[in-house]
């Protein structure tokens, strides 16, 4: 079992403002089907040549965290429970569990590493879609 690194997420207060900069500055693009708007607490863009994704997400802490910027992983083979599993045997320290937050089958958990770096760990894009599938099946589309 391995990860890879999905996108890096930068915590901000304005995450539309702030990629449209990084934009600008680095020749990304919006993700097709989704377009960051003024107002989007989360803005994905992506480097059209490598597919390197910066997220970028709206804190609402007055002063922000002095880390800032964090790793989302992504399982290339496993799923996100058995690498949650996997990094708690490695001796990561589980911060914050997200598991469900959109309902079942979404989410992630957040850990620290031996010293104090913090990650994600995300669902594996074969659970994504499997999740995307069922979600489309029950709603007709």
């Amino acid at each position: 079992m391995t990860l890879f690194v999905s996108h890096t997420t930068i915590d901000c207060h304005d995450a539309y403002a702030l990629s449209e900069w990084w934009k600008a500055l680095l020749g990304y693009v919006d993700v097709e089907g989704d377009p960051n708007l003024p107002g989007h607490e989360e803005c994905m863009i992506l480097d059209p040549e490598t597919g390197h994704r910066l997220l970028f997400i709206e804190v609402a802490d007055e002063e922000l965290p002095a880390k800032r910027i964090h790793l989302d992983l992504r399982p290339r083979t496993s799923t996100r429970d058995e690498e949650v599993e996997r990094l708690l045997e490695l001796g990561a320290t589980q911060i914050a569990d997200h598991r469900g937050k959109y309902g079942p089958g979404t989410g992630w958990v957040i850990f620290a590493d031996p010293e104090g770096n913090q990650l994600c760990v995300l669902r594996s894009e074969a659970e994504v879609a499997a999740w995307e599938a069922e979600r489309a099946q029950t709603s007709g589309a």
